[in-house]
């Protein structure tokens, strides 16, 4: 999957093409069943990097949340009213469901599980392969910064949280992470699209640049630049003042909190103006 980019008639900005990766949900989940399938009876008790999680915790929020998410999208079946007041009120409800989910379903067998896995992934894939991208979604993707969202964002979103949370049960019983330039580079791209929230508290003179590379097979180089009271994503600018690169292998950890900035900042490489670079640490693409 390649990047592009296209012009803003409105303001003469660049902005980042949409990230059209319907069908790579399916490619992950196919993987997940895989891996799940290869796990020796005491794989399940692996202690994983999300210190409440265990591999079979891991497991039973990846069936959870694609079974809750095609009961409520898909189906529109709501079983509970819920006053959501602030953006703190849905990081609760949402650790909440997590929570009881996961305790229902580490209880199934590994057998049960992976069949269950296997129709939910199935159904899922078949649900956003046939979602109109340029819809609106019904949950904007608000660690980006967004009150709204388009379905191709929310499918994207999507992506990352199947891809990170098998990632986080790959490093637990030592297999081979999903790294390949088609899987891992789209979620690179979608986490990208939280950097201009990460800043938005940062002031910094127009036309200020940042870039941020990750290096390794699925990497690549975005960059953000401020402009008037905000700041964007863009294509490459003349000049940057501030540089971050990130080894792929880190990335993900940061930007889903399963590394702290501090420790990371020890094991990426800065140039140019430190605290504009040490900000991209700040990106949280998950929302609990």
């Amino acid at each position: 999957m390649s990047r592009t980019t296209s012009k803003s008639s409105a303001n003469g900005t660049c902005k980042l093409a949409p990230i059209l990766c319907a069908p790579l949900i399916r490619h992950v989940d196919q993987k997940l069943i895989e891996l799940l399938r290869s796990l020796e009876p005491a794989e399940w008790d692996q202690q994983t990097i999300a210190p409440a999680w265990k591999v079979r915790d891991v497991a039973a929020h990846l069936l959870d949340t694609a079974l809750r998410k095609l009961s409520l999208i898909r189906d529109s079946w709501f079983v509970e009213a819920v006053e959501i007041r602030s953006a703190q009120d849905v990081v609760d409800l949402v650790n909440r469901l997590n929570k009881e989910g996961v305790a229902v379903y580490r209880r199934l067998s590994p057998a049960v599980l992976i069949e269950m896995m296997q129709m939910a992934c199935e159904q899922s894939a078949r649900f956003h392969e046939a979602l109109d991208p340029f819809a609106p979604a019904a949950f904007p993707v608000s660690w980006a910064g967004e009150d709204t969202s388009l379905n191709w964002f929310d499918t994207a979103r999507e992506l990352t949280e199947r891809w990170h949370h098998q990632q986080q049960i790959r490093v637990a019983v030592d297999r081979p992470g999903i790294t390949c330039r088609q899987l891992y580079f789209p979620v690179l791209e979608t986490f990208m699209r939280g950097l201009p929230h990460a800043f938005r508290f940062i002031t910094a003179p127009n036309a200020t640049a940042v870039e941020v590379q990750i290096l390794g097979e699925a990497g690549g180089s975005w960059w953000l630049e401020r402009a008037e009271s905000s700041w964007i994503l863009c294509e490459e600018p003349n000049r940057v003042q501030a540089a971050i690169r990130i080894d792929q292998e880190l990335a993900w950890q940061i930007f889903t909190k399963a590394a702290d900035a501090k420790t990371a900042a020890e094991q990426v490489s800065i140039s140019g103006d430190r605290s504009l670079a040490l900000q991209v640490l700040s990106l949280v693409a998950v929302l609990a």
